[in-house]
């Protein structure tokens, strides 16, 4: 295994990173005046757009693209350290047209869609034109498990009719958000193999019957680009607007969340970083007892477990990336599962440590630990709550334990009493 980006992968990254320093850094204020105001930064957004595309910094995070297509083909592992970089400034992926869940969509699109699906959706938002929501999670069912989905999609003629309710939808409150992929179930027979009843259908944003009800604040902070509900009354899409096959949407949601989640992993550890980073420079200059509190021996111990935590998980997402790339979804579903689980729950630890080296400063919006904090708790929701990540884990492991069975009777025997 060789984890070590390749040289494009590393140019990449010095381009990224001094775009970052020289022209996203110096934007936050303005950025920052715009959402205090309750308005999203396009005016600040869309100008670091143009320029990023310019420069080649565009749609990193899609390896399956075409030479016609605008932007950087680059491996999963390639594209990891970017997204660390990234990860600083949380805003800063859609400068880059590498958002969440932009970057899932349109994978799914290059996958599945129709010529006429790519040209109305996929080229505008490979353009940055656009952007998108995927409406899966409900209210009144497990997201966790979405063969419980209550979302009917019906064919009617020519159309689809769609009726539910979804919730927690990520972006679906941007300004520019035109595309809504909703998940639900099109085989209303509950005999029917429970993983091939379901379906994802393209709605436009503007389609008569959807409604966003409201922007759902996360941890007290509402978001700008939107943690929706959005109720589906009646919503009729023509019958060409659906995504694959029908009954291939769980196998086409199962198929978009193992890049995803390396993108989200690898934010949060540049994230943990920068958290690390204010950790370091508060503990050298703040003073307390008669000396500096990097002089205090528990200080100490968490900046130790907060670096050694950090480049443990770094080693297990890149793993996971490397396993997407040489051996497919399939074989590194374990690993992604892993890393989801690791890179949310690091989070929250490393960014708790940061916050109780600041004090009451790093509860306020005087830093950006405790916005951070609170994104790093709903990660061990999005995506999957910890609960099933941690038995995918503990299934492949049984699972690995069942064909080496009795392996190691011989090994025990050893080591019992004898007589």
């Amino acid at each position: 295994m060789d984890f070590a980006p390749s040289a494009r992968s590393q140019a990449l990254l010095g381009a990224l990173q001094r775009f970052m320093d020289d022209l996203v850094v110096p934007s936050m204020p303005d950025w920052h005046r715009w959402a205090d105001a309750g308005a999203y930064p396009l005016d600040v957004v869309e100008p670091l757009k143009a320029r990023a595309r310019a420069l080649g910094l565009w749609n990193l995070c899609l390896p399956g693209l075409r030479d016609d297509q605008p932007g950087t083909r680059l491996s999963n592992l390639d594209y990891a350290p970017l997204a660390e970089a990234m990860g600083a400034v949380p805003w800063s992926a859609e400068v880059f047209n590498c958002s969440a869940p932009d970057s899932g969509t349109m994978e799914l699109l290059q996958r599945s869609a129709t010529p006429a699906q790519a040209e109305r959706w996929l080229d505008p938002l490979l353009r940055g034109e656009i952007r998108s929501c995927f409406a899966m999670s409900e209210p009144d069912t497990a997201s966790s498990d979405p063969t419980q989905l209550q979302t009917r999609i019906a064919r009617d003629g020519d159309h689809w009719v769609v009726h539910g309710r979804k919730w927690f939808i990520t972006g679906a409150a941007h300004p520019l958000c035109r595309l809504m992929v909703v998940m639900g179930i099109s085989d209303p027979d509950p005999q029917a193999p429970k993983h091939a009843r379901h379906s994802m259908l393209l709605v436009p944003m503007d389609t008569p019957g959807v409604t966003i009800e409201r922007n759902i604040p996360v941890m007290d902070h509402q978001a700008l680009e939107g943690h929706c509900e959005i109720v589906l009354r009646d919503v009729r899409v023509p019958a060409d607007q659906l995504l694959g096959e029908p009954g291939a949407g769980f196998a086409l949601a199962q198929a978009r969340l193992g890049p995803g989640r390396v993108h989200h992993a690898m934010r949060s550890i540049g994230q943990c970083e920068l958290a690390l980073a204010l950790m370091c420079e508060r503990a050298l200059e703040r003073r307390a007892f008669g000396g500096r509190l990097g002089d205090l021996a528990n200080v100490q111990d968490w900046i130790a477990h907060s670096r050694v935590e950090i480049d443990q998980a770094r080693l297990l997402v890149l793993r996971a990336a490397w396993r997407l790339d040489v051996e497919g979804a399939d074989a590194a579903r374990t690993d992604v599962a892993a890393i989801k689980l690791v890179a949310a729950q690091l989070q929250t630890r490393v960014l708790d440590r940061a916050m109780q080296v600041f004090g009451a400063m790093g509860l306020s919006p005087d830093t950006p630990l405790a916005r951070l904090w609170a994104w790093g708790r709903a990660m061990r929701f999005l995506d999957g709550p910890d609960e099933v990540h941690l038995r995918t884990v503990a299934r492949a492991e049984l699972r690995r334990s069942r064909g080496r069975a009795g392996a190691h009777a011989a090994h025990l025997r050893r080591w019992m009493p004898v007589g």
